[in-house]
């Protein structure tokens, strides 16, 4: 089963290679989301289960995301599978949002985001779409393409704090995502 790498692993801090047509029809895709779906459902933080994994994040540096939120209820997230996606739109309008990271587990911290993205990306099939987001799920995607990128909230973040240091009325901004 695939985990979690370190937090020194080469694949959390370097830029992802795109998906070939090849790796589609050989099956690598097909592992690697699988793989992506069965770590997911190993995780939880402070009693947050995962929403979202990039591949990096389990030591593979590959173009994809998946969100796929567990809980039950009405306000779930769409579940996504990102390959190879990009941000078409990025809203001017920002906002500073707290965040977690699963393969940063012992911090918190709060990043700017946009408000609104428009992503367009490959699904499982090699199929183009086109998704536009607003909210927590424009700040998860915009997460996770991090991911991608080489890039941790860590790097981003306007402050970070240890978990069980986070400033008194600050903690409803350091919650994980």
């Amino acid at each position: 089963m695939a985990k979690l790498v370190p937090l020194n692993h080469p694949a959390l801090h370097t830029i992802a290679e795109e998906f070939t047509r090849e790796e589609f029809e050989s099956g690598a895709v097909t592992k690697l989301l699988k793989d992506l779906q069965s770590a997911i459902k190993t995780y939880k933080v402070d009693g947050y289960t995962a929403v979202a994994i990039a591949a990096p994040q389990i030591g593979v540096e590959k173009r994809m995301f998946i969100i796929v939120d567990q809980s039950k209820g009405e306000d779930r997230l769409p579940t996504i599978i990102a390959i190879n996606p990009r941000f078409t739109k990025l809203s001017k309008k920002t906002h500073v949002v707290g965040e977690g990271c699963l393969s940063v587990p012992d911090y918190y911290g709060v990043v700017r985001r946009h408000t609104n993205v428009t992503l367009e990306a490959l699904d499982e099939h090699g199929k183009m779409f086109t998704r536009g987001a607003g909210g927590l799920l424009a700040q998860i995607m915009q997460h996770e393409y991090d991911h991608l990128d080489g890039i941790l909230f860590t790097d981003r973040a306007e402050e970070v704090w240890e978990k069980d240091k986070v400033p008194k009325g600050r903690q409803s901004e350091a919650e994980p995502t």
